[in-house]
């Protein structure tokens, strides 16, 4: 059965699957893993420019490891979730360092490294290297899911162990670098999260969701909460040189080690910005201009963030240091932003409310 299973999908790739995407040009270990990291709850086709950026500036592990941390957070700078930006290049040093810039071969090395699960090590091995090793991305969840028609949440654990029970099993001792890509673009191609094209599927005739009719239904849902509503001011402050004010945000949390613009608290009304600019950051400034608000969703809460505009008619009182600059708008979009800030610095035209 698993002879069969693993021989449809490689006919079918040998057809129709993706066989020209940048990370499969010079293939090897330190491609494979950027490439995996960056498609993590990502699209392809979003990823692609993003990979081809980030390869012309580190071209490899080495130029990775040495490089300025806003560099890197710079070119990852609209993808999200930038921890794996931060953790990137702290595994690169260490495979420079403890490694001779060489990633390890082994399931069990690579999961030592940061930010490397069992599924990304799985991908490192079998598509860099051409071990067998059996992965479990998103896309490989949902096509074993439906294909056993496996009840629940992929999130929990019962759940997850037999899907990985699954992939185990299915996973050939050959061509397994055409295996594990055949089988997420048959996720991301075909067995897809919505309207999946089960009559262009290869292991249709196998498929028990398929044969009920409740594909829809596989996998199951993460249960769902509601996600908490936060609000903030997010203050442009501009000094008489065409100066901004940003700050960067500690390295841990929301938009960990990114710069941004300073945050006041949602208590504060319109007409008390002033007051508080002066307070908190101990500069003075003109009449606020209020800009659209809009938000931002998370992962777990939702954040609605009003910017204000203020010009800064003295900035004595405020040293540059580690934690804030002032900066000229073309300086500060060479740094690693939050899409939400760089929007707000590339298009100042936005309709004002007051």
């Amino acid at each position: 059965m698993a002879d069969s299973f693993a021989n449809k999908l490689l006919n079918w790739y040998d057809k129709h699957g993706r066989h020209d995407l940048p990370w499969h040009h010079n293939q090897n270990a330190y491609r494979v893993w950027v490439s995996e990291i960056m498609l993590q709850q990502t699209q392809v086709t979003t990823v692609i420019p993003y990979f081809n950026a980030f390869m012309e500036r580190f071209p490899d592990v080495d130029a990775l490891a040495e490089a300025p941390v806003d560099d890197v957070l710079s070119h990852w700078s609209g993808l999200g979730y930038y921890a794996r930006a931060r953790n990137l290049q702290k595994a690169a040093k260490t495979v420079v360092e403890d490694f001779g810039g060489n990633f390890p071969e082994t399931q069990e090395e690579l999961e030592t490294l940061t930010g490397i699960g069992r599924s990304t090590a799985a991908a490192i091995i079998a598509q860099a290297f051409g071990k067998r090793a059996a992965i479990l991305d998103g896309n490989v969840k949902r096509v074993l899911a439906r294909y056993h028609a496996v009840p629940g949440w992929p999130g929990q654990t019962a759940v997850l162990n037999t899907l990985w029970q699954h992939a185990e099993e299915y996973t050939p001792d050959s061509r397994v670098r055409d295996y594990t890509q055949a089988i997420m673009d048959l996720g991301a191609m075909v067995c897809t999260r919505s309207r999946p094209a089960c009559n262009d599927c290869p292991l249709q005739q196998g498929c028990i969701a398929y044969a009920r009719g409740e594909a829809s239904q596989y996998p199951g849902s993460r249960p769902r909460k509601a996600k908490p509503e936060k609000t903030t001011w997010m203050i442009i402050l501009e000094d008489n040189e065409g100066r901004i004010l940003l700050e960067r945000r500690p390295p841990s949390g929301i938009w960990g080690g990114l710069w941004s613009l300073p945050e006041l608290d949602p208590a504060y009304g319109s007409d008390e910005l002033q007051d508080a600019c002066e307070q908190q950051l101990r500069l003075s400034c003109g009449e606020p201009e209020l800009i659209s608000g809009f938000r931002h969703t998370f992962s777990h809460y939702h954040l609605h963030i009003q910017p204000a505009r203020l010009s800064v008619t003295r900035r004595d009182g405020i040293a540059e240091d580690d934690r804030l600059r002032w900066l000229h708008r073309d300086e500060a979009l060479a740094l690693g932003l939050p899409a939400p800030i760089r929007t707000l610095l590339t298009e100042p035209e936005q309709t004002t409310l007051l």
